[in-house]
């Protein structure tokens, strides 16, 4: 009696969404070479071309129906690398480790700063993995972004690095800001993600005109550009939170509606 034949499942991956990936994962290892060289604006323009590959691996791969468990986990480890080990190197190297010598938490708390960057961004990365697997709101993310936290970070440097503001002068600014994309990245603050936009569907030709703007602010200056987005949008969560909050505070409660009494 012949044995059935077992059906053998082939296994790959998807190249082309994966392929923006990897270019992800290579911006943010050039930028913690660069940085390690201390070549800081470099490592900037690679962060930030990363999170153009970033922004792009996703709708690549709904566009051509290639969506994997793979190719998000993949996604996730290339994001905590680039947005999260990169950055936190990149302002630990040009600033924060001039704080070493500080009498806070016994010259700890520098690297204690960066680790706490480095935290956050793996703990938002794995929220939002959940998160979205649960169906949530689309229109909304919870917590700051980690390319945009990125974004905050590396900006920062590059600006300072193009005004000739040393690392040791801006420590403490380096210091603050580092910490608070850190929290922000773990907290509830609820921030637009745009993906509700439908790109596909008919626009006024004004829009174009607004992003041509933009490009050309960019080209003009991109380390202040950049980083004027990035501060924008970080700020725009806490304002919106705070929004939602006074709202809900005028709206009044059943119990000072006229008529009860």
């Amino acid at each position: 009696m012949a044995e059935p034949e077992v059906s053998k499942r082939r296994r790959g991956i998807y190249l082309l969404p994966n392929l923006f990936t990897t270019a992800t994962l290579f911006g943010g290892f050039y930028a913690i070479v660069a940085s390690i060289n201390g070549r800081f604006s470099i490592a900037a323009v690679a962060v930030f071309a990363a999170m153009f590959a970033d922004a792009l691996d996703g709708r690549v791969a709904r566009l051509t129906n290639t969506q994997s468990d793979f190719g998000k986990e993949y996604d996730s480890l290339a994001d905590l690398v680039t947005f999260g080990l990169a950055a936190a190197l990149m302002i630990y190297t040009w600033s924060l480790n001039t704080l070493d010598g500080a009498f806070w938490l016994g010259g700890k708390v520098a690297w204690l700063v960066a680790f706490i960057y480095v935290a956050g961004t793996a703990l938002r990365l794995a929220r939002f993995n959940v998160y979205v697997a649960s169906d949530g709101d689309k229109g909304y993310f919870f917590g700051l972004p980690s390319p945009t936290a990125a974004a905050l970070v590396v900006g920062f440097v590059w600006v300072c690095e193009t005004s000739g503001l040393s690392g040791e002068v801006m420590a403490v600014p380096a210091l603050v800001i580092t910490l608070a994309a850190a929290l922000l990245m773990v907290s509830n603050v609820p921030y637009r993600s745009f993906k509700d936009l439908k790109l596909s569907e008919k626009v006024p030709f004004a829009y174009v005109l607004i992003m041509v703007s933009l490009f050309v602010l960019i080209a003009m200056d991109p380390p202040r550009v950049l980083f004027g987005f990035a501060l924008v949008y970080t700020v725009s969560g806490p304002v919106l939170a705070l929004s939602r909050w006074r709202r809900r505070r005028s709206i009044p409660s059943d119990q000072d509606l006229p008529g009860d009494e």
